[in-house]
């Protein structure tokens, strides 16, 4: 399948090198990761990428190998491999998913606050009480953050979710969102990955010192597919590490993807 793209570079010509590729999160869309595009791309020809069923991409079922297979399949589209992957969250595992898969276009890795474990902490719920609601006709802005808040608490979410919902006489969600939810078990989990298959290429988790997605038990999965590998913590940063500390978080992506190694 092949992905909407959002690319950006510095003026002029295209700087030789790999470029930057960005992936989001469940829910999330290329947009939403504009500020570490703009800053990486004085440096680096870079493409934000909306996964299948999110943004302005294609819907479709979700599970980890068929994202990795439509972010090389759009790649190759873009003239954009081999590449240096970062993805957040439900993109992390289909960045990891693609160095493992395609370990020859994938030239860095960056993994934001993900391991290559089972992380379920109630999506599904929420994305069920989402394809349920019913928007009042028409609908507008405020009308759509006050029923999304009959399921979403947090207010930085409903404002994250409203971008996915069609406003006005025909209401509705614009992402895909009943695949969404019949994916959800496979985007909670992690599919078993046999002995053999690794990326040794370099590779930086991140993680917020909040968050409690990346734990030490899954440091020695880690190792194993991902021998190369470094950890860094964001302090006072959650889940939403990027959104959190922006400048901290482009400062650590950009020590990495400038290293010689």
């Amino acid at each position: 399948m092949r992905l909407n793209v959002i690319e950006r570079a510095p003026e002029g010509d295209v700087p030789a090198g790999p470029p930057v590729v960005l992936i989001h999160g469940l829910f999330g869309r290329a947009r939403n990761l504009g500020f570490i595009q703009r800053q990486l791309s004085a440096r680096w020809r870079t493409l934000a990428i909306d996964l299948r069923s999110h943004g302005d991409s294609p819907h479709g079922m979700l599970d980890y190998h068929a994202l990795a297979g439509d972010i090389v399949e759009t790649l190759a589209v873009h003239d954009a491999l081999p590449a240096m992957i970062m993805g957040h969250s439900m993109g992390g595992k289909a960045a990891m998913m693609t160095a493992l898969l395609h370990p020859a276009q994938v030239e860095r890795l960056v993994v934001a606050d993900i391991p290559p474990a089972r992380t379920g902490h109630g999506n599904s719920d929420v994305a069920q009480a989402m394809l349920d609601l019913e928007f009042p006709r028409p609908l507008d802005r405020k009308s759509a953050e006050a029923a999304l808040a009959a399921v979403i608490e947090d207010g930085g979410t409903r404002a994250l979710m409203v971008q996915n919902i069609r406003l006005g006489d025909d209401p509705g969600w614009t992402i895909g969102l009943r695949e969404i939810v019949a994916s959800m078990s496979n985007i909670e989990s992690w599919p078993y990955i046999p002995d053999g298959y690794a990326y040794t290429g370099p590779t930086l988790f991140l993680r917020g010192a909040n968050s409690p997605y990346l734990r030490a038990e899954h440091l020695p999965e880690i190792r194993r597919l991902f021998p190369r590998f470094e950890l860094e913590t964001i302090p006072d940063a959650g889940h939403w590490l990027h959104v959190e500390q922006p400048e901290r978080f482009v400062a650590l992506l950009k020590a990495f993807l400038e290293r010689s190694f």
